[in-house]
C-alpha cells in the first residue's frame, strides 16, 4: 500500500506503509544506524548515564566499523523543558546561552572519553524544530491529535503552571517519595500529577498548589495501541527488560498523552490559539535522533534521508537506561506509526538497568555519585571504559564501588594486560634490539595458543554482535590471560640463556599477540590500542584489520621495528581509594 504526502523538503513523495518485517541481513548489505539516549543539557552527566547508553553504543559502533560495516552513530543534547530553564536561572544565564555552553562542554567531555559519535547535535536546532512541527502536522492530519481543555496544577508561589516533572510527591503505586508528576522513576508507572500524594513544587518546594483550566494537545495513543502492540510483538529478540516494560504499558492500556506545555523554552506549537505554548520535551526528544541525522547530512553533504526512509537497508539499534524504555518502545513508535509514512522504526532497543552508587542511585539533580568531568580528572578514559563495562547493568541493577573499580584497574588492566605488554617489549629490546627477532619455529605450544586465541576472539565478536557486553569483557580478559599463561610457561628469560632461537620464537609470538590485543581491545580501549599501534609501527591497513580476522601470528615478521612505551596503566593504592571514597561520599 502506498500513500502520497507533501514532503516538507520539496516535492510529493510516495512511500509504502511502514514494514515491520525483520531484516534478513544475509540477503542485502545492511547499514547500521545507532543512537544512544540523548543526554539532558542541565548538567554534566554521571557514570550511570555513560554506562547506561553512550558507552555501550560507542563500543558497538566501533566494533562494527572495525568489521567493515557502514555505521552512523548519532546523538544530541536534549535541551528543552523546565529543568533547562531552572538550570539556566541557577547559572545566571539566559536559556539559549546556557544550552550553547553546556553543549560545548558535554561534547568535549565525550570526545575525551573516546565516544565516536558521527554527529553530536542539539535538540534546539532548526532541524529538530522543522521535523517536530512536521511530525505534529502529520499526526494531526491523520486524526491522532486532539485538543482538550484540562485542569493542571498551578503554583501560586511560582506564579506558573507546573510541568508534570516539576511536581514531586509520593507515588500512589509504590510509595516512592520523590516521584515526578509524569512518571515514577522507581516503579516506572505512568502518572498524572493529581495522583501524587502530598505534591509540592520542584522549583520552590511550595505546597500552595491549585488546579486551573488550560487547553492542550493530546497524542491519541489509545487509537494506536493495537498497532504499537503488534509492532512490539514482532521483536521476540528484545531483552526481557525491554519487553517487560513495553508490555507493562500495553497491558495496562495506553492513555492519550498530553504533548504541549505552558512554558516558553521549547519548540513552538504551530496551531492557532496555542501561541506561547511549546511541545512537551518527550515529544520532540526522540525526533531529535532524526534531526541530528539531518544535521549530519546537511553539514557533511550526505544523503541523510536514506537512513530513515529505506528501512529494509538499515538496521537501527537504540541504547538507553530502563527509565527511557517506555517512551522508546511505546510513544516514539506510536508517533512514527501515526504519521503513516515510511520512517525507520528500531530493530533492537537495548535497555539497561541502573548502575548504583553504594546502595543509591546516581543523580544529576541531586549531584550524587561520580560525574564525567570528575572521572576524567582522576584517571584517563580507558580506565573508566573497561571498568564500567565490566560492571554494566545488563540483567539487573549493578553497583559501582571504589573497591571494585580498584580491582578492575589493578588486576585486569595493570597486572594482566599492561604487565604483559610492558615485560615483552622491554625483554625484546634488551635482548634482541628494537626489532622483532628471527629464529626458532612455530611449535605445538604456539599452535595451541593460536587455537585458543581464535576461540576467544570468536566468542568476543559474537558477544559484541549480540550486544552482550559483560560476556565480551570476560572474553577479552581471558584473551589477555592466555598470553600471560603462555609466556610464563615458555619462560623466555630462561630460554635466552639455553636456546636463543627458541626464545626469539616466543618473543615473536608474543609481539604478534600484542598486535592481536591492540586490534581486539580497540572498541573498548581505543586510546590504549592507539598507543600499541604506534609502538608496533602498524601500517594504516593493519590498524583496520577486522577483529574477527585479527589472529595471525605471522603478521609481524623478523626485522619489523618496535618501541618500548611507558606502562599502559598505573595501579590504584589503598590510600588513594580511601581518599576517593571520602571525597565522593558513600551515603544515600
Amino acid at each position: 500500500m502506498q500513500i502520497q504526502y507533501q514532503n516538507p523538503y520539496g516535492g510529493d513523495c510516495k512511500f509504502s506503509i511502514i514494514s515491520t518485517t525483520p531484516i534478513n541481513t544475509n540477503d542485502i548489505k545492511v547499514k547500521y544506524l545507532i543512537t544512544s539516549a540523548l543526554p539532558y543539557i542541565n548538567g554534566i552527566k554521571h557514570l550511570g548515564n555513560l554506562v547506561g547508553s553512550m558507552l555501550p553504543a560507542d563500543v558497538y559502533a566501533r566494533f562494527l566499523r572495525q568489521e567493515g560495516e557502514t555505521v552512523l552513530f548519532i546523538c544530541a543534547t536534549d535541551e528543552h523543558g523546565t529543568p533547562t530553564e531552572i538550570a539556566a536561572l541557577e547559572a545566571g544565564l539566559d536559556v539559549a546561552t546556557f544550552c550553547e555552553r553546556m553543549h560545548g562542554l558535554q561534547a568535549e567531555i565525550y570526545r575525551n572519553l573516546g565516544l565516536s559519535f558521527d554527529y553530536f547535535g542539539r535538540n534546539s536546532s532548526v532541524y529538530n524544530q522543522e521535523l517536530t512541527q512536521y511530525f505534529y502536522q502529520s499526526l494531526d492530519k491523520n486524526g491522532f491529535i486532539e485538543e482538550r481543555e484540562i485542569s493542571l496544577v498551578y503554583s501560586l508561589d511560582d506564579e506558573c503552571f507546573l510541568p508534570d516533572r516539576y511536581i514531586i510527591g509520593t507515588c500512589p503505586h509504590c510509595g516512592y517519595q520523590s516521584a515526578r508528576g509524569d512518571q515514577c522513576e522507581n516503579c516506572t508507572s505512568l502518572l498524572d500529577p493529581t495522583e501524587l500524594i502530598e505534591p509540592r513544587s520542584a522549583i520552590s518546594g511550595s505546597t500552595r498548589l491549585e488546579v486551573r483550566k488550560t487547553k492542550h494537545l493530546f497524542l491519541k495513543l489509545s487509537a494506536l495501541s493495537h498497532e504499537v502492540k503488534a509492532w512490539v510483538e514482532k521483536h521476540p529478540n528484545w531483552s526481557n527488560l525491554t519487553k517487560s516494560i513495553a508490555m507493562k504499558w500495553l497491558n495496562e492500556g495506553l492513555q492519550d498523552r498530553c504533548i504541549t506545555r505552558d512554558i516558553t523554552w521549547g519548540i513552538p506549537v504551530p496551531r492557532l490559539g496555542f501561541e506561547g505554548k511549546v511541545f512537551y520535551v518527550w515529544f520532540d526528544a526522540p525526533i531529535g535522533y532524526i534531526a541530528a541525522t539531518k544535521g549530519w547530512g546537511i553539514e557533511n553533504s550526505q544523503d541523510w534521508e536514506t537512513w530513515w526512509r529505506e528501512p529494509e537497508n538499515t538496521f537501527y539499534v537504540q541504547f538507553m537506561a530502563k527509565d527511557n524504555l517506555p517512551f522508546h518502545t511505546i510513544m516514539f513508535p506510536a508517533m512514527i506509526l501515526g504519521t503513516r509514512e515510511n520512517w525507520k522504526l528500531p530493530d533492537q532497543i537495548k535497555g539497561f538497568n541502573w548502575l548504583t552508587y553504594y546502595g543509591g542511585k546516581f543523580s544529576t539533580s541531586s549531584k550524587r555519585g561520580v560525574f564525567l568531568d570528575q572521572a576524567l580528572s582522576i584517571l584517563p578514559a580507558d580506565y573508566w571504559r573497561y571498568s564500567l563495562l565490566s560492571m554494566i547493568p545488563e540483567s539487573a541493577d549493578s553497583a559501582f564501588t571504589w573497591e571494585l573499580f580498584q580491582v578492575k584497574v589493578n588486576k585486569d588492566l595493570s597486572d594482566t594486560f599492561g604487565n604483559f605488554v610492558n615485560r615483552i617489549l622491554k625483554f625484546t629490546v634488551k635482548n634482541f634490539g628494537a626489532t622483532i627477532p628471527e629464529g626458532g619455529s612455530f611449535g605445538q605450544k604456539e599452535q595451541e595458543l593460536q587455537n585458543t586465541c581464535k576461540q576467544l576472539v570468536n566468542k568476543y565478536c559474537e558477544s559484541l554482535k549480540n550486544m552482550e557486553f559483560r560476556k565480551a569483557i570476560e572474553a577479552l580478559y581471558s584473551l589477555w590471560s592466555v598470553g600471560n599463561q603462555y609466556v610464563d610457561a615458555r619462560a623466555p628469560w630462561k630460554l635466552i640463556k639455553e636456546n636463543p632461537e627458541e626464545a626469539a620464537q616466543v618473543v615473536r609470538t608474543c609481539i604478534n599477540l600484542i598486535r592481536i590485543y591492540a586490534l581486539v581491545s580497540l572498541p573498548i580501549l581505543p586510546f590504549t590500542s592507539a598507543k600499541l599501534f604506534d609502538a608496533l609501527h602498524l601500517s594504516n591497513t593493519d590498524r583496520t584489520t577486522k577483529i574477527s580476522e585479527s589472529v595471525n601470528f605471522d603478521a609481524l615478521y623478523p626485522g619489523h621495528p618496535i618501541n618500548i612505551i611507558p606502562p599502559l596503566f598505573r595501579k590504584l593504592e589503598e590510600e588513594e581509594i580511601r581518599e576517593l571514597s571520602v571525597r565522593f561520599g558513600m551515603r544515600n
